[in-house]
């Protein structure tokens, strides 16, 4: 397990438009199926990393507590699975279906969305203005495993705070994700 964090590249790019397949019930999922009316959260996670571990019941809450305010919600999974089978997707729809995603669950298979988002760890997270306008590229909260902070998701409810009352999100301040490294096919 490599220690990385996510990639800092500058903010107001357009959201990589995508089409995956759901783990839960196998159909094709679009990025248009996913985007909120206020604002739109891209979640590269796997089930494997103990930084996801860590956070994903959280990610659950958050989902449920901002879903039905205008903002969508996606995770994705883009680890290489013949090296790391248990990020595979029946083992994806497993969790899904255990913690109650109130999200779609996709697999990125080739790898390319991962690419497209410039995606480097999990939990790796990109939010997105109602114009689909990357406006943060950053952490859940400061919690960490081993770390005894306890896991709130504040910076990411700040984020989306702002963005529901139309304010903007400040660039400055924003705290890299880390976690886990994302599993490249060689």
């Amino acid at each position: 397990m490599a220690r990385t964090y996510t990639t800092q590249i500058p903010l107001g790019y357009k959201a990589p438009h995508f089409a995956l397949p759901e783990v839960m019930q196998g159909k094709e999922i679009y990025y248009r199926d996913i985007r909120g009316s206020k604002g739109t959260v891209v979640m590269f996670i796997c089930n494997h990393c103990p930084y996801v571990i860590h956070v994903r019941e959280a990610l659950v809450e958050l989902a449920n507590d901002y879903k039905d305010r205008g903002f969508g919600f996606v995770a994705i999974s883009s680890n290489d699975v013949e090296n790391y089978p248990q990020d595979g997707p029946a083992e994806m729809a497993a969790m899904a279906e255990e913690l109650n995603f109130p999200f779609h669950y996709l697999y990125d298979e080739s790898q390319e969305v991962a690419k497209a988002y410039d995606a480097a760890c999990t939990p790796d997270f990109s939010v997105f203005d109602a114009d689909d306008n990357c406006v943060y590229r950053g952490e859940l909260d400061a919690s960490r495993p081993g770390s005894g902070i306890p896991v709130t998701g504040e910076a990411m409810r700040e984020v989306l705070d702002l963005l529901e009352k139309g304010e903007t999100v400040p660039a400055e301040g924003q705290r890299p994700s880390m976690g886990c490294n994302i599993k490249w096919k060689e």
